[in-house]
């Protein structure tokens, strides 16, 4: 049998450095963000003289740069924090990962008093003991909550810090929240709004141009010389301007056609390498975004994917056969059926339209109003992505 790995050494590649196409990946210079590096920097600048600072609240639709901003920041932070001997500390936590208030602490725990055990106690004895040793140091402590609307009782999470902080008699812990939810402030509650949004700052979308210079500039780090032209390039920042501005979309576009130009041992990527990549981009992106919903929004997706595959009650009533219509009144029997199914229990039939302008606003179902004398005026709506993709996404998460 001749080597696997041997092949795969000897394959010609148009890559150089994967790494970099990655949205995860923090380059040295952040194009077109010059501005909002400044504003983090001049919020974050009095912790390292000791000083307290304004707690942060970013945000701004997914691919804006906000991740990569703030760490590029606290990065430099910690440079400067190293050279001048600051009493500064950062900690960033995922709460796409750490999505309790218990995890939250504990990640905070853990970074502030690295030796200690806290595997299985109370959180109670986590603040205590991490509190302490922020006092005995009299250390600034920036904590970064990205996608803190993941956080299950977010309002108890900013209670308990906000009083951990009261009660410290030296150091200080300022907050950093940021999330894609442009609406998520409205639901906050007033004392959390108090605490998390003393500063605020929007990061607006990408345009091509802007995009066009982000790939570029990772192109010429990720790609062999001359391995992609400027047509492929310009072609790619133009369809991630059409995605919002989306600089991830942008990145992912590279990667995949990438990975399809070696796969076609072509050695240099085109266009058409972009526009195929285009289609397996969205599908990931898709997915990811399911895997990071709250179980009972996957339950309504569900749902209507379901109804979509079985052909809803719209077209036996019109008579115009559209099977992929569908009224809210049957995804809510369906979503209740389901939480049955799955062993969840079902909300009211208002929080189920609270979940369809949740799915709506993230680009997965788009809804219309039936008008006045069809119905009465009831929402009408429609799967964005093909039905059974949807429900093979879901299934995987909460099990069918």
């Amino acid at each position: 049998m001749d080597d696997i790995f041997e092949k795969e050494m000897q394959k010609s590649t148009v890559f150089t450095d994967r790494n970099v196409l990655s949205a995860h990946y923090v380059p040295d210079v952040l194009p077109h963000r010059e501005k909002e590096i400044e504003k983090i920097m001049k919020t974050l600048a009095p912790a390292l003289k000791g000083t307290n600072y304004s707690n942060l609240f970013i945000y701004g639709k997914t691919g804006t740069g906000k991740t990569a901003t703030t760490r590029h920041v606290l990065d430099r932070l910690m440079q400067v924090k190293e050279k001048y001997n600051a009493n500064v500390d950062a900690i960033y936590v995922n709460c796409r990962i750490s999505n309790t208030k218990y995890q939250v602490v504990l990640k905070f725990a853990e970074h502030c008093v690295p030796n200690e055990n806290f595997l299985g106690y109370p959180l109670q004895h986590l603040l205590d003991k991490t509190m302490k040793t922020i006092s005995e140091n009299n250390t600034n402590v920036v904590i970064v909550l990205d996608e803190l609307d993941k956080v299950k009782s977010l309002d108890d999470l900013m209670y308990t810090l906000t009083r951990a902080n009261d009660e410290l008699k030296k150091g200080h812990i300022g907050l950093i929240g940021i999330t894609n939810n442009v609406l998520f402030k409205k639901e906050l509650d007033p004392r959390s709004k108090s605490t998390l949004c003393e500063d605020e700052m929007v990061f607006a979308p990408y345009n091509a141009e802007q995009l066009r210079e982000i790939l570029k500039q990772r192109a010429d780090m990720g790609y062999r010389k001359n391995a992609i032209g400027d047509a492929a390039i310009d072609y790619a920042a133009a369809l991630s301007a059409q995605e919002s501005g989306d600089a991830r979309y942008a990145l992912k576009l590279l990667l995949k056609a990438g990975e399809i130009a070696d796969g076609d041992k072509a050695g240099k990527i085109t266009e058409d390498h972009i526009k195929r990549a285009r289609k397996g981009v969205e599908e990931e992106i898709v997915l990811d975004l399911i895997n990071t919903l709250p179980k009972q929004q996957q339950i309504v997706l569900y749902a209507i994917a379901a109804l979509t595959s079985e052909a809803g009650k719209y077209q036996r009533l019109d008579g115009s056969h559209d099977e992929k219509i569908l009224f809210s009144g049957e995804v809510f029997e369906k979503y209740e059926r389901l939480c049955h199914t799955f062993g969840q229990e079902s909300r009211s039939a208002r929080w189920c339209r609270e979940y369809i302008n949740d799915l709506e606003m993230l680009g997965l179902i788009t809804t219309t109003q039936s008008g006045k004398g069809y119905r009465g005026n009831t929402t009408l709506i429609r799967l964005a992505f093909a039905a059974d993709k949807i429900k093979k996404a879901v299934e995987s998460k909460i099990g069918a």
